[in-house]
C-alpha cells in the first residue's frame, strides 16, 4: 500500500473527532479515481491546488503549523493509504482507500514516521511476519434473497404440507402480537461484512524480481522441493490470474469471492495456544492446475511427460 496522507484525531465526550488531515504532494491517478464517480468525463482536477501547498513558502509554513498542531493536540494518529491496482491482473483501476492507525511510541514519533513515509510503499513483510496469527475482514459471497431453509438451515416440513414446505411452521405466539427477532425469516443471504479471527500465516512470499540481471520466479520452491516453480498453479488461479507480486499464504479459507478486497489486521487477542506458537516449515507447495484433475507441477514437467503434441508443433 502507498501512504498518501496523515490524519490526527482528538478525544471528545462524543468520541474521536478529526483535527487535521494532510495529504501528500504527489497522488497517483489510481488514488484520485476514488474521489470521482466518473473519472473519464471529469476534468481530473482533484488535489491540483492542494499540491501547491508543498511548493510555495506560505503553504510550507501552513503544513508545518498543521503537523505541529497534530503533535500538540492529537491523541490518535492514522495514515491514509491506498492499494496499487495497476500491479494486479484486474479490470478495476480505482484503488481502495483506508485509514491505518499507528501504534507504539509518542505522538510526535508517529507524526514524524507518517511524514517520512508519505508517497512511499509499505511492504507486507514490514507489518506481518510468518507464523503470526491475524484477523481477516471482508464481505462474504452474496446469494441474494433466500428462504428460511437456505438462509437459516431450518428443517423442511413434511411433503404433504399445505402452502409450501420450505417454511417455518410457527412464527410465534398470538401475544405478544409481534414476530420476535429470533424467528427465522426469509431475506438477504450473503454479502455481509464479517471478521474471521486467528488465521495463521504460513508464508510471506516475494513476488517476481530481478537478481543479477535475471528474472527470479521460484517463490514456491522450498528446502525440500527445489524445483524451479512459481506460486501460480498451471493455468493460473481460477477466476483471478497470475500472482506476480508479494503474497501472503494463510491457513484455511477467507471470506468472499475471487478478486474481492480483504483487510488483514493484527490479532487483538493475546495468543498463548500451542497452535499459535507453532513454527511452520513448509515442505511442499502444490502448483497443479486448479481447473480439472491436475497432474503436473510445472509446464516443463507436463511437456516432458506428454512429449510433442499438435500445439507444440504449430508453435
Amino acid at each position: 500500500m502507498i501512504v498518501v496522507g496523515v490524519i490526527g484525531y482528538v478525544n471528545t465526550p462524543r468520541g474521536l473527532r478529526s483535527l487535521k488531515t494532510i495529504f501528500a504532494e504527489h497522488i497517483s491517478d489510481e488514488c484520485k479515481r476514488r474521489f470521482y464517480r466518473n473519472w473519464y468525463k471529469s476534468k481530473k482536477k482533484a488535489f491540483t491546488k492542494y499540491c501547491k501547498k508543498w511548493q510555495d513558502d506560505d503553504g510550507k509554513k501552513q503544513l508545518a503549523k498543521d503537523f505541529g498542531a497534530m503533535k500538540k493536540y492529537c491523541q490518535v494518529i492514522r495514515i491514509i493509504a491506498h492499494t496499487q491496482m495497476r500491479l494486479l491482473p484486474l479490470k478495476q483501476k480505482k484503488s481502495h482507500l483506508m485509514e491505518v492507525q499507528l501504534n507504539g511510541g509518542t505522538i510526535s514519533d508517529k507524526v514524524d514516521w507518517a511524514r517520512e513515509k508519505l508517497e512511499q510503499a509499505v511492504p507486507i513483510n514490514t507489518v506481518f511476519t510468518q507464523d503470526e496469527m491475524i484477523d481477516v475482514i471482508g464481505i462474504t459471497k452474496g446469494h441474494g434473497y433466500k428462504g428460511v431453509t437456505s438462509r437459516w438451515h431450518t428443517k423442511k416440513l413434511p411433503r404433504k404440507t399445505h402452502r409450501g414446505l420450505r417454511k417455518v411452521a410457527c412464527i410465534g405466539a398470538w401475544h405478544p402480537a409481534r414476530v420476535a427477532f429470533s424467528v427465522a425469516r426469509a431475506g438477504q443471504k450473503g454479502y455481509h461484512h464479517r471478521t474471521e479471527i486467528n488465521k495463521k500465516i504460513y508464508k510471506i512470499g516475494q513476488g517476481y524480481h530481478t537478481k543479477d540481471g535475471k528474472l527470479v520466479k521460484n517463490n514456491a520452491s522450498t528446502e525440500y522441493d527445489l524445483s524451479n516453480k512459481s506460486i501460480n498453479p498451471l493455468g493460473g488461479f481460477v477466476h483471478y490470474g497470475d500472482v506476480t507480486n508479494d503474497f501472503v499464504m494463510v491457513k484455511g479459507c477467507v471470506v468472499g469471492t475471487k478478486k474481492r478486497v480483504l483487510t488483514l489486521r493484527k490479532s487483538l487477542l493475546v495468543q498463548t495456544s500451542r497452535r499459535a506458537s507453532e513454527k511452520i516449515d513448509l515442505k511442499f507447495i502444490d502448483t497443479t492446475s486448479k481447473f480439472g484433475h491436475g497432474r503436473f507441477q510445472t509446464a516443463e514437467e507436463k511437456k516432458a511427460f506428454m512429449s510433442l503434441c499438435k500445439v507444440s508443433v504449430v508453435n
